[in-house]
């Protein structure tokens, strides 16, 4: 793997994305109730704090078996990866250890040689913390701008799959993109919000 990301909008973060499977979907792990930048700025804050070093990556053999603890206030550093530095430590690791026992450490396993969208979501959705709707995203990212395209992956991302569309990170490829899916997000949030408040007052 290796392809040139912007989804931290951060060279050297947006380069340990673009070259390390594991970063990627810690990046997607961490991608959950903070800016999309920060979250995958994560990755490479992690490799810092770790002592990777300026072209180090993230080890997930390391990560899987470091106390708990210990990872947790490294994660809670400031700045820190994330707005919930203690229970995002919790589910990298687990991330860590299941890949660890199920492919030796490999993350890119997840997705290498893998015939079908189908079993490609099936494999995303066993990860610890990735639901359907992260999966989706992650296999939209995976065949957009990395590479993989498994027969009928589009169709296993559902809407997130899409061409041309800017719903998700699969879409981000500069600033002008960014925003347009953060544009998107908002307008979902909004309808939402929206119907919640009418179901209420159709009570």
């Amino acid at each position: 793997m290796d392809v040139t990301l912007h989804l931290a909008q951060d060279p050297e973060a947006d380069a340990l994305l673009g070259r390390s499977p594991l970063a990627a979907l810690v990046g997607m792990l961490l991608d959950q109730q903070v800016p999309m930048e920060w979250a995958f700025k994560g990755p490479r804050t992690i490799a810092d704090r770790l002592g990777a070093g300026a072209g180090g990556d993230l080890d997930p053999h390391e990560i899987a078996a470091m106390d708990p603890e210990a990872f947790a206030a490294l994660l809670a550093e400031k700045p820190a990866v994330h707005r919930y530095p203690g229970s995002m430590a919790k589910r990298i690791q687990q991330l860590c250890q299941y890949l660890v026992e199920h492919h030796d450490g490999d993350a890119e396993a997840v997705w290498r040689g893998i015939p079908t969208g189908a079993e490609l979501l099936k494999r995303l959705e066993d990860l610890p913390g990735f639901g359907k709707q992260k999966a989706q995203i992650f296999l939209a990212l995976l065949g957009k701008q990395l590479g993989v395209t498994p027969q009928g992956w589009r169709e296993a991302a559902g809407a997130y799959g899409e061409a041309r569309s800017f719903r998700s990170v699969a879409d981000i490829t500069g600033p002008e993109s960014l925003d347009k899916v953060r544009a998107h997000k908002q307008e979902m949030k909004a309808a939402a919000k929206s119907a919640k408040s009418a179901k209420i007052s159709g009570k």
